[in-house]
């Protein structure tokens, strides 16, 4: 049975990301699960859910960019953002208001600061903003800077506007809904929301959580597992010789005379160190650039992240434990 790896999950309306952790933590009976970038509850389509050794990794996902598409309400403001929320302010939205829809998205597109909702799991003062908001409570926060890359129009029917959108990490698409409406001075939310893309993870290639339930009955389920070397490709690798394998795993340095071959790679990035048979042992990060190793006989990086098996198995009998990823 495969311990370690991602799956690209389509989820469902209705689910929290972390019901959805829990669901496959009971499924597979791993001890760790995690996944890389929460999804609000009405929200549906690509989370990568991490388990096992794949939890080290997600660091490395939640920092891509991500892609959604949107329908945005014009007209109708709620406490929330989106459709869940109670409405408090209402007006009529004008005929022909298309092109100004058109260039209030095109304002957006670049850097801008991006004042979090109240309804989200920020912390201010060790306080998750949520649980303020549900009290009454306005709490002060700072704006952030997030970054949208790209913005379509899709169309417009009614006060509804379909559009998708291409953001940094951080972004609240449903900020950046209320945000266009109140540029527009008619007000909007959310309305619905479905992510296609996070990083590799694409939503032509997810699978829906029922389908991934029912291959687990089946047992093919391993099916839809991508290896954690598959999901670090990008990352710049090391070789290390066979008689070097278990110094690795153990976190000890190594110098240039244990390494069988490396890809170029600068000062500060992360690394993958492999073995011959291309096994991914941990992630490790160079301290010096590739051109400067030379015929030291210093070991050039630091060992971060031991990625392969060195201990006892990961699967265990569905232990209540899962690995928390920022709300972002």
């Amino acid at each position: 049975m495969i311990k370690d790896g991602i799956i690209n999950i389509d989820k469902p309306a209705g689910w929290t990301s972390h019901d959805v952790v829990a669901k496959i933590r009971g499924l597979l009976r791993v001890k760790k699960v995690g996944h890389a970038g929460t999804l609000d509850p009405q929200a549906t389509g690509v989370l990568p859910i991490c388990f096992g050794k794949g939890t080290k990794v997600v660091h490395f996902l939640m920092d891509a960019e991500k892609e959604y598409e949107a329908v945005l309400r014009l007209g109708e403001e709620t406490d929330t953002q989106d459709a869940t929320g109670k409405v408090f302010r209402s007006v009529d939205v004008p005929s022909g208001i298309e092109e100004r829809v058109r260039e209030a998205m095109a304002s957006f597109v670049g850097t801008y600061e991006q004042m979090p909702p109240m309804y989200s799991a920020i912390k201010v003062k060790g306080v998750p903003l949520y649980r303020s908001a549900r009290a009454g409570k306005t709490v002060e926060r700072a704006a952030r800077a997030v970054t949208i890359r790209e913005m379509r129009f899709k169309g417009i029917e009614g006060a509804d506007v379909a559009f998708s959108v291409v953001c940094s990490k951080g972004t609240y698409v449903r900020t950046l809904c209320a945000d266009i409406g109140t540029k527009l001075g008619v007000g909007g939310h959310l309305l619905q929301l479905r992510r296609t893309c996070a990083d590799q993870f694409h939503i032509s290639d997810s699978i829906e959580l029922g389908r991934f339930c029912e291959r687990v009955a089946e047992g093919t389920w391993e099916e839809e597992v991508y290896s954690l070397n598959q999901v670090l490709k990008d990352l710049p690798a090391v070789w290390v010789k066979g008689p070097y394998r278990e110094k690795i795993l153990h976190g000890a340095p190594v110098g240039p005379q244990a390494i069988l071959k490396r890809t170029s790679f600068k000062k500060g990035e992360p690394l993958r160190l492999l073995d011959p048979e291309d096994q991914l042992l941990a992630i490790g990060r160079a301290e010096i650039d590739e051109s400067e190793i030379g015929g030291s006989r210093a070991s050039f990086f630091k060992i971060e992240t031991v990625l392969s098996d060195v201990s006892g198995p990961e699967v265990g009998a569905g232990v209540e434990e899962s690995v928390p990823s920022s709300l972002y």
